[in-house]
């Protein structure tokens, strides 16, 4: 696709950038040029903010992942280590998989890699590579690094999942991610529910354990805070240096507040002023800039407390916002009609705004792979006295929707040339507004009922929270209503999203396991559940029928499927309003990890024949400030030409603090 009316002539939402599973796309930062000189430099600031966090998530990902990562790309820019050889090409993809998952392990499935060079070729690169440029501890030798990284990298058996939530485990002791040392499962979960127990009568609950490694000294339990003078500090100081920038040129002065609050939780640690960050920032609407910076989603900590640090600059879509505030002007409509308990719905919904955005820059947990909708914040008690924000990312959907036309993957697995060309007339339309319905309305819904804990499901917690907003956006998009707001141009187009749901929850989400693994990732999980759920409840609502060797997904009643995400959604909801954990384990347990393996086997080899690449994530635009005579900011330019690999290696450099 090119452009003529962007500043780069030729923009390309595809790279040339592919290996192992992955494929690179580019996002345009549409109506970047309209903005104010104001609205840009808040923008650069913001971003500068945002990748300064980079090393924080790779240190969260496993101990050893800034170590091996620094040590790999001290060989690969180094002049005495020959490219021309398999070895050297097999570590390359092996440190292009460890950039896009922030460490060793995949980003998706949390599984370590395994590398396709052996260590005999390593520890000889290694040789050749200027000492001064490796990771090495004061007094430390190269025998002692490869001592102590290599079993990490090499061996499968150490350190082999990032996030492991198999039943009946020790999930602290058998994940490798790093936000507990030395500590049991049992021993985490006796802290933090002493701290709740403390926490009891407060009437605004913390969330205990968001923003600390939880660690063993001397046998004593404690946090080890992430703050300016604490764990991450270094990283934390030039977040905050960036976000002073950014409070300086900030569009209104609850906008100005919000920064404040959130370089004051940053200074402290103390997560009662995180608290009334996420109010204020809840609370502001009127800027068309805004961002999430800091340690927010907890998918990565096998127990849910833990925060992934993840950035994101945003400005909003004008255009695409009118569907999303369509959306959350009926939110209360949508809450009392909802299929679920009355106990359960909230009497009165607060605060419920979205916006369509365009991202302008990643990083963290959100780069290069990226969500599509955010909403927050997490905390229930907010969520219900003051509201939440979501948004729904324009720009990532759009690069998504691009690379997707065209592949081949719809042809090989939609069951009849009738279901794909509903597919085709309404497939991008209905993904967009189920995003929408998930992130605005579906996250935000519902009501714990008095003095149920907000952690009660555990493990559990992620997989159910993402079936309930899923469910809710499903059960919705068949309803007349969003025909009436003119969300939707009839009552047919639902069923593009009904068909491609199914099929991706049965079969073709299969893609991203590998043969023998079951599914460990709550999205994942949350997809698997529901369409098993369906297909096992429906009474034929939902079949499989198998066409020479093949298997195909085939919904025989549309409106039976509806009623089935009704009851699920009902049930769903209930779990999570009353904290039922042996409800949620049973029915996680039972439709959500397993995996039928020649099934599976089948789906990998028919993805392979179309020579596809299962995940995409994004490279960055670049971020030029113009100078003036005086040395002042006069623009920012965006540039879209920096490769991934330069990107990466220059992130290492520039916003390398750990």
């Amino acid at each position: 696709m090119n452009y003529s009316d962007d500043c780069t002539p030729h923009f390309g939402y595809v790279t040339d950038e592919r290996f192992a599973d992955i494929q690179l796309l580019r996002y345009r930062l549409n109506g970047f040029e309209q903005l104010s000189l104001l609205q840009k430099k808040q923008i650069y600031y913001l971003s500068k903010a945002t990748l300064y966090g980079r090393d924080i998530t790779f240190d969260q990902f496993g101990r050893y992942n800034l170590r091996i990562r620094k040590m790999l790309e001290a060989i690969y820019t180094d002049p005495a280590v020959s490219h021309e050889t398999d070895g050297f090409r097999a570590l390359e993809v092996y440190l292009k998989r460890v950039w896009f998952s922030n460490g060793i392990y995949h980003h998706y499935g949390t599984e370590k890699f395994q590398p396709g060079f052996t260590a005999d070729y390593l520890r000889s690169v290694l040789q050749q590579v200027d000492a001064g440029k490796l990771p090495l501890r004061d007094g430390e030798t190269l025998d002692a690094l490869c001592d102590e990284l290599f079993p990490v990298i090499f061996d499968p058996t150490v350190l082999p999942k990032r996030v492991n939530k198999a039943d009946g485990e020790d999930l602290l002791l058998t994940s490798a991610c790093n936000f507990y040392e030395g500590v049991t499962q049992q021993e985490a979960e006796e802290f933090y529910a002493q701290r709740k127990a403390d926490d009891e009568k407060n009437p605004r609950p913390l969330s205990h354990g968001l923003n600390a490694t939880l660690v063993k000294r001397n046998g004593i339990v404690k946090e080890d805070v992430w703050k300016v003078d604490g764990r991450y500090g270094n990283a934390i100081q030039h977040i905050v240096y960036w976000l002073k920038k950014a409070q300086g040129v900030a569009e209104n002065a609850r906008q100005r507040r919000v920064i404040e609050l959130l370089i004051s939780y940053y200074e402290t640690g103390d997560l009662q002023c995180f608290n009334d960050y996420c109010i204020e920032w809840v609370g502001e609407h009127e800027g068309r800039i805004d961002f999430v910076n800091g340690f927010i989603e907890v998918y990565g900590d096998p127990l849910g407390l833990k925060g992934s640090w993840e950035g994101i600059v945003e400005y909003k879509d004008l255009e695409a916002t009118k569907r999303t505030q369509t959306i959350s002007q009926n939110a209360q409509w949508f809450e009392d009609h909802s299929p679920v308990d009355p106990r359960f719905r909230k009497p009165h919904v607060k605060g419920v705004t979205a916006n369509a955005i365009c991202a302008a820059m990643l990083g963290g947990d959100e780069y290069p792979s990226t969500a599509i909708g955010i909403n927050l914040p997490n905390a229930d008690w907010i969520r219900a006295e003051h509201g939440s924000k979501s948004i729904t990312i324009s720009n990532i959907t759009e690069a998504y929707n691009k690379a997707a036309h065209g592949s081949g993957f719809k042809e090989e697995f939609v069951v009849d040339r009738q279901t794909l060309a509903i597919i085709e007339k309404y497939g991008d339309k209905c993904d967009d507004l189920h995003t929408d319905l998930h992130e605005c309305l579906g996250h935000g819904s519902g009501q714990l009922l008095p003095g149920t804990d907000p952690d009660a499901l555990k493990a559990y917690g992620n997989t159910i929270e993402e079936a309930r907003a899923d469910l809710f956006g499903l059960y919705y998009i068949a309803d007349h209503k969003l025909v009436e707001l003119g969300l939707l141009p009839d009552d047919e187009a639902y069923k593009a999203q009904y068909y491609s749901y199914i099929m991706n929850g049965l079969m073709t989400q299969l893609i991203r396991i590998e043969p023998g693994r079951q599914i460990e990732e709550a999205h994942m999980r949350n997809r698997s559940l529901i369409a098993h759920w369906c297909y096992e409840q429906g009474n034929g609502a939902v079949t499989m029928e198998k066409r020479e060797g093949k298997n195909f997904v085939r919904i025989t009643d549309y409106q039976a499927l509806r009623s089935l995400f009704a009851r699920l959604l009902a049930e769903i909801q209930r779990i999570k309003s009353e904290g039922d954990y042996e409800a949620a384990r049973q029915l996680v347990e039972r439709y959500a990890v397993k995996v039928d393996a020649q099934l599976h086997q089948e789906v990998l080899e028919r993805y392979k024949r179309l020579d596809l690449a299962p995940y995409k994530g994004f490279v960055n635009p670049v971020l030029k400030p113009v100078l003036d005579a005086q040395g002042e900011i006069s623009d920012i330019q965006v540039d879209y030409t920096e490769s991934y690999v330069h990107q990466m290696l220059r992130y290492g450099q520039e916003y390398g603090t750990l």
